[in-house]
């Protein structure tokens, strides 16, 4: 299952150059394409607001 970005985001972009397949939009919320998304978790590690769920 593709993770998720709740409305905790604050568009930081700290997510972003953590993504392999780069599955994440950048947006006033930022998004990820569940059909690009391999479940691998790098950005949630890193998202300081915790705003990725799996």
């Amino acid at each position: 299952m593709a993770y998720k970005i709740t409305d905790e985001c604050i568009a930081c972009g700290s997510c972003l150059p953590e993504c392999p397949v780069d599955a994440i939009a950048e947006g006033d919320i930022y998004v990820i394409d569940a059909d690009l998304c391999t479940d691998c978790g790098a950005c949630a590690d890193v998202c300081p607001t915790e705003a990725i769920i799996s």
